[in-house]
């Protein structure tokens, strides 16, 4: 830890808050790592051709759950919704163990289990970052984020290496009943975080009290703010050539694999090779790079890294290559954008924090995902190969270039504005 503290320039103060961070990324990317290789198994098990009605279906829900959470979000301290929502997650999780377990129509709960698993991902992850970006300045982002999120990758690789030995041994009820402790104990993480760090929008007091707002005031901060905007635009770019990639993968995995319990080692075995390069990258380069290119250079580095994956997936559509390109692509996602996407969240208010973030990350995030998912379904109907689609995503990876070193732009002035507001302020 020492040699560490050194390399992350982290101050004696700190070192307790970024560990209960580290445990408690971990501890919500393992629980759904776990369970996330049996999803992806049981969504084929319908047929790949059937993918874009699940990712629709994903969207239709999410439509549904966001004003629930924004809901809970107003009438609800942080305190108690964040531990409240982990929990109604874990619970759920038990019962699709049993479900599954039992054969119990298995295409039909296997397609809600699908739908439930890519929705509450989204909002365990966000909720955490919410959290973080609300208990760490910009400053402390930059040095701190990307070893708290080496933990979650800590929680990425052992979760699928749990799922790969686990999945035909054990069964799903260990599985999800594990996932389900993970949360529990995220949730302890979580509490002791709060007693260990100071909110960065407001007193202690303020953090046991309701935020307030309507229950759709996520998206009404949206639509007022152009840097708010621009956030949802990243996240449609990146969501749509996500999703592009997805299903060329399940087409390729299908093709290649006839059962779901082989198609359930495969998935792990990429989920494996990601959490290892992230892993790697986050605790000898994320650190220094964001110091060294800026957050918009580190940004920059997810639409250069999606250009690589399309060429070489179109090049070589074989199970290897696509191991190898989503393994990449998704370790430069994880090791070094997200850390720099968060710092990106540091200066805006407590309410857009939870709200408007949370509508981003789960509901633009899966619009772009349903409205990706009808796009390969319309282009391989036109009889376009994936080659084409690798070919048209150059301009697009281009424009979202100048967006990250757009958005990065306005977070620096937003941190000079601010210190610039605090030194007005300072008692002389």
């Amino acid at each position: 830890m020492p040699i560490a503290a050194k390399w992350l320039d982290v101050q004696p103060g700190e070192r307790t808050a970024l560990m209960l961070g580290f445990a408690f990324h971990f501890c919500v990317l393992a629980s759904y790592y776990l369970v996330r290789p049996l999803r992806d198994a049981l969504g084929l098990e319908g047929g790949a051709d059937k993918l874009q009605w699940l990712f629709t279906a994903t969207f239709v829900v999410m439509l549904l759950m966001v004003p629930v959470f924004g809901l809970l979000a107003s009438r609800l301290p942080a305190t108690r919704f964040v531990p409240l929502i982990y929990r109604v997650i874990a619970a759920s999780m038990m019962v699709f163990g049993v479900l599954i377990a039992n054969r119990i129509a298995p295409v039909a709960v296997g397609r809600v289990f699908f739908v439930w698993i890519s929705i509450y991902n989204l909002f365990i992850v966000s909720i955490f970052w919410s959290v973080l970006v609300d208990r760490f300045s910009s400053e402390q982002g930059r040095r701190l984020f990307g070893f708290i999120a080496a933990g979650g990758t800590l929680g990425t690789f052992i979760g699928p290496l749990l799922a790969a030995t686990m999945a035909t041994r054990l069964g799903p009820v260990a599985l999800t009943v594990a996932a389900a402790l993970l949360l529990e104990v995220a949730v302890r993480c979580y509490r002791a975080l709060l007693s260990r760090t100071q909110s960065q929008s407001g007193s202690r007091l303020m953090e046991d009290r309701r935020m307030g707002g309507s229950m759709l005031a996520g998206i009404t901060l949206i639509t007022r703010s152009p840097y708010l905007l621009g956030l949802v635009l990243f996240m449609l770019l990146h969501t749509s050539a996500a999703t592009l990639l997805y299903f060329e993968q399940g087409r390729i995995v299908a093709g290649s694999y006839a059962d779901v319990a082989s198609r359930t080692q495969f998935f792990a075995v990429v989920d494996l090779i990601v959490s290892a390069l992230t892993l790697i990258f986050q605790l000898l380069l994320t650190a220094p790079l964001i110091r060294l290119v800026g957050v918009g250079g580190a940004l920059v580095a997810l639409p250069l890294a999606t250009i690589v994956a399309f060429s070489a997936m179109a090049l070589a559509p074989v199970p290897a290559t696509v191991a190898l390109a989503q393994g990449l692509r998704r370790a430069v996602e994880f090791a070094i954008v997200r850390p720099a996407r968060e710092v990106l969240w540091t200066v805006v208010s407590r309410e857009e924090k939870y709200k408007a973030k949370n509508v981003i990350e789960t509901l633009v995030y899966r619009g772009g995902d349903a409205a990706s998912g009808w796009l390969s379904v319309g282009l391989t109907a036109l009889g376009a190969g994936f080659g084409l689609v690798a070919l048209v995503i150059v301009p697009f990876a281009g424009l979202w270039g100048w967006l990250c070193l757009w958005l990065a732009r306005h977070q620096e002035k937003q941190v000079e504005s601010k210190k610039v507001e605090g030194s007005f302020h300072e008692p002389h």
